[in-house]
């Protein structure tokens, strides 16, 4: 194939681009720039910081180091073939909460999410057995305790008590009678001796 001669646009020489026996033009043009992002407001933008750190796994903004945590590894089920028989790739991660740097209330919210993962003496057991490596298992272990601690370092919106409007009270009543009335109708009109 003869060379091409180079393509003049505003000046500039294009080289060209090859794609089998059609040959195009490469013509590069200018990106647009992109519109600014809203800004979030301060409650969103800390659930999302804070959800960027749980992937991250850094426990230590809590104060819960290597000392705080134990860690023991078993035969897991699941993926990795024979190699599943042979190492102990899950993890079982313990967070032992009454002796961790936690504040009082962070601990009793932590113990109350929990649940089940809570075993004798407060201790917290986390088992990861997703991953096919001992790495992965710990890595995703340690990510799993990270969100548990975010959602229980959050305290809960104190509930203020309201009643019930005027319009919601007549409405309610309303729609009540009307629900009465189309079961009422449902009912066989009874035979009169």
């Amino acid at each position: 194939m003869a060379p091409h001669p180079p393509l003049l646009i505003e000046g500039r020489v294009l080289p060209y681009v090859s794609l089998s026996s059609v040959v195009v033009p490469f013509v590069t043009a200018p990106v647009p720039a992109l519109p600014a992002l809203p800004a979030l407001p301060a409650p969103a933008a800390l659930v999302l910081y804070r959800a960027h750190m749980a992937d991250s796994a850094d426990l230590s903004r809590w104060g819960v180091d290597e000392h705080c945590l134990s860690e023991r590894f078993v035969r897991a089920s699941g993926p990795g073939g024979q190699n599943v028989n042979k190492v102990a790739t899950a993890v079982e991660l313990r967070l032992d909460v009454d002796n961790a740097p936690l504040p009082d209330e962070m601990k009793v919210r932590l113990i109350a999410l929990a649940g089940s993962k809570m075993v004798a003496g407060n201790v917290l057991l986390i088992d990861s057995r997703v991953h096919r490596t001992q790495g992965q298992n710990r890595e995703a272990a340690r990510v799993r305790l990270a969100k548990l601690l975010i959602k229980a370092e959050q305290r809960p919106k104190r509930r203020r008590a309201t009643r019930p409007s005027k319009a919601s009270k007549e409405q309610r009543i309303e729609t009540k009678k009307q629900r009465s009335t189309v079961k009422a109708r449902r009912t066989r009109a009874k035979d009169d001796e």
